[in-house]
C-alpha cells in the first residue's frame, strides 16, 4: 500500500505540473476564461493532494484500517474530483455532452473530504 500511495502521489504531482503548465499557455487559446478557471481549481487540488499522498507515503505504515482508508479516498476522490473537471473544461471545446460529470465532481470533493477526516481521526486515535 506504501508503493502504491507513493507512486500515485507522484504521478499526481508531475500531471499536475504538465497540465498546469498546458493550462498556463496552450490551453488559453482555446478555452474560456471561466472554462480555464476551472480547469486551475483541478489543477490545484491536484497537486494538493499529490503531495499529500507523498507526505503520507512517506511517514505512514499502512497497517490500520484508517490510514488505508484516508489513502484510497484521498486517490479516488481526487482523480474523480479534478479528472472530472479537467473534462467539463474542454466539453464545449470538444463539442460533447458532459453535463452529467456534473454531479460526479462532488463525490470526489467529498471523497477527500472523508481521506482529510479519516486522517484526522488516525491521528487522535494514535496518541
Amino acid at each position: 500500500m506504501k508503493q502504491i500511495v507513493l507512486i500515485l502521489g507522484t504521478l499526481y504531482g508531475a500531471t499536475s505540473v504538465i497540465l498546469g503548465a498546458f493550462g498556463a499557455h496552450a490551453f488559453k487559446k482555446i478555452l474560456p476564461a471561466e472554462k480555464l478557471m476551472s480547469f486551475e481549481t483541478g489543477v490545484k487540488y491536484q497537486m494538493y493532494h499529490a503531495l499529500l499522498l507523498v507526505a503520507i507515503g512517506m511517514f505512514l505504515n499502512f497497517q490500520s484500517g484508517l490510514e488505508k482508508g484516508a489513502a484510497w479516498c484521498l486517490i479516488l476522490g481526487t482523480f474523480i474530483f479534478s479528472f472530472s473537471i479537467y473534462l467539463l473544461s474542454f466539453a464545449d471545446h470538444w463539442g460533447i455532452n458532459l453535463k452529467w460529470l456534473g454531479p460526479i465532481t462532488p463525490i470526489g470533493g467529498l471523497l477527500m473530504i472523508v481521506g482529510w477526516f479519516l486522517l484526522l481521526f488516525y491521528f487522535l486515535k494514535r496518541n
